[in-house]
């Protein structure tokens, strides 16, 4: 397994001189570690917030799109943070679900929020690299990542890993922020997720990491709809489709293994 980048000191991961487009900066993957440390504790109550309680029904449509078998998908959450897409697929009941962090305190929320649900399916919790898993070829059924996708160094080289796990016919599900294409809504967006949400969400977590700097700006510089879809047609997944939510907020991408030929 690849060794785990961990926060190096309290300091700001986050400042001016590396947001221009944070998805450049050589050091993404430590300072993006520190950030998620630094702000683990208040994560779960700045995403409902922040999303109007929506971020909850999101994670639930992407679960419906992965059209679940009970009794025998086995799920692989990546990026999985404290664990509620994790939860969410566990309550669909397949045969398993995994989910991987490479950020250790929220592996740690997610095992504590675990153990005091009930779910007929317990999510294993543990620490693990998006683009080197420690799983073997072929393992799962379904492979998730909600809103991490664009945390990761190197998205291309994750979702070609994605597919190295995933058995045929087994299908990839990344729910992700976007910009809306309505120029009113766009607008309105633009001026929440830039002006108002980095302030309340930083004052209510403390954070001094710069995380909610970071977030809006990772967004923004991130890659299009079309060249998401592009990037998991490249690893070679099939049928990829974009499904917007709550006027284009955010979006799951669904894209299928193919099958072994007759």
């Amino acid at each position: 397994m690849r060794t785990t980048v961990e926060p190096t000191s309290d300091s700001v991961a986050w400042d001016e001189t590396h947001l221009a487009d944070p998805h450049s900066e050589a050091d993404k993957a430590q300072r993006v570690n520190a950030m998620f440390d630094a702000i683990a504790e208040s994560y779960d109550l700045n995403n409902r917030l922040h999303s109007l309680w929506r971020d909850q029904s999101w994670r639930k449509r992407a679960v419906r799109l992965a059209r679940v078998t009970p009794g025998q998908d086995a799920v692989v959450d990546v990026a999985c943070g404290t664990g509620d897409l994790s939860l969410a697929f566990a309550r669909a009941k397949p045969a398993s679900v995994i989910g991987i962090d490479f950020v250790p305190r929220m592996i740690k929320l997610a095992q504590e929020k675990s153990s005091k649900l009930e779910t007929l399916v317990t999510p294993e919790f543990r620490v693990g690299d998006a683009m080197n898993l420690d799983l073997p070829d072929g393992c799962c059924d379904i492979v998730s990542i909600a809103f991490g996708i664009r945390n990761v160094s190197d998205p291309q080289k994750a979702i070609h890993e994605f597919k190295r796990i995933l058995r045929p016919g087994g299908r990839l599900v990344i729910l992700e922020f976007s910009t809306p294409r309505n120029p009113v809504m766009r607008g309105l967006y633009n001026f929440y997720f830039h002006s108002i949400m980095p302030r309340t969400a930083t004052w209510i977590s403390g954070d001094r990491s710069g995380a909610y700097k970071y977030l809006p700006r990772s967004v923004s510089t991130f890659v299009t709809r079309d060249r998401m879809i592009e990037m998991m047609q490249t690893a070679g997944f099939e049928s990829v489709r974009p499904h917007p939510m709550t006027l284009g907020i955010c979006v799951v991408y669904l894209g299928l293994v193919p099958p072994v030929s007759a």
